[in-house]
């Protein structure tokens, strides 16, 4: 049986957290003191990790990472809420990151910051982001940043063979690190053909199912296929959809999904069903 590989993003911001840190705030002096809990009632996820950190100039602090697979309309709401509650369990400053591994819809436009207004009182978030898709692969191997070298394929220039196979020899010559090769594996697949990748590396499915990255995407790739059937089924009815339509449904789960489903074939016209996503 196939040993299972702890890849989740606390493990993977523990191989390097002085680096980790200092990167994500862009701030050298930056070290990383300690990794927290980030659990707190309903939020309690493999991809949220609280890292205490310190600099002379700012003293302590935290350091609140999110590493999402694909940006959702409700991640500012999110950013707001993780952030309030880890300054008000750890009674510290709180530098918030959101880190978006692979692009979202096109529907979707990825924000830096919750706003709200209501009865003429503010809520304001500011969040940094850093969208993987955006960091040019070098910076992993020159900084080096061992905690990205498994997206390293999804990143700038990473997706050529020499450079993944630059990536798998670095995971490899660090017992460490080698376990992270499977992970190395699955992203590379995004950017090349699947034989390919079995031929320049060792690709363990069974443990890679065991990632809380595997669990995500598969159930992203579901909600995303019912997401589009309901499109499909809406434009068959009414005619075209319009932007802001398909932006509503957005992170609705598939639960969700299947529920509007049923609404759609049931209501008489494209207002009646806008009526129902808004209830």
């Amino acid at each position: 049986m196939a040993k299972v590989a702890d890849i989740g993003s606390k493990r993977l911001i523990n191989l390097a957290p002085d680096a980790w840190v200092q990167w994500v705030t862009q701030r050298p002096e930056v070290v990383a003191k300690e990794i927290l809990g980030s659990e707190f009632h309903w939020i309690s996820r493999e991809t949220d990790v609280l890292v205490k950190a310190y600099s002379a100039t700012h003293g302590d602090f935290l350091v609140l990472n999110e590493l999402q697979l694909r940006y959702t309309a409700q991640m500012p709401l999110r950013m707001r809420a993780y952030a309030a509650l880890a300054q008000e369990r750890y009674r510290l400053p709180t530098y918030p990151v959101l880190v978006n591994i692979l692009p979202p819809p096109s529907t979707l436009t990825i924000v830096n910051s919750y706003e709200q207004e209501f009865l003429g009182l503010r809520a304001i978030q500011d969040y940094r982001v850093i969208n993987l898709w955006e960091i040019d692969a070098e910076i992993v191997f020159r900084q080096p940043l061992p905690s990205l070298l498994p997206f390293v394929p999804i990143l700038q220039g990473g997706g050529e063979v020499s450079v993944v196979q630059r990536a798998l020899q670095a995971l490899r010559a660090d017992e460490q690190l080698n376990e992270l090769e499977s992970l190395l594996a699955f992203f590379a697949s995004f950017v090349l053909d699947t034989p390919l990748v079995q031929q320049i590396m060792r690709w363990d499915m069974a443990v890679l199912r065991e990632s809380p990255w595997y669990h995500e995407i598969e159930q992203r790739g579901i909600q995303e296929g019912a997401r589009r059937q309901l499109i499909r089924v809406l434009e068959q009815r009414f005619g075209e959809i319009s932007h802001e339509v398909e932006v509503r449904l957005e992170g609705k789960s598939v639960e969700q999904l299947e529920i509007l489903m049923d609404s759609a074939i049931a209501v008489s016209s494209l207002d009646e069903f806008l009526t129902i996503i808004s209830a």
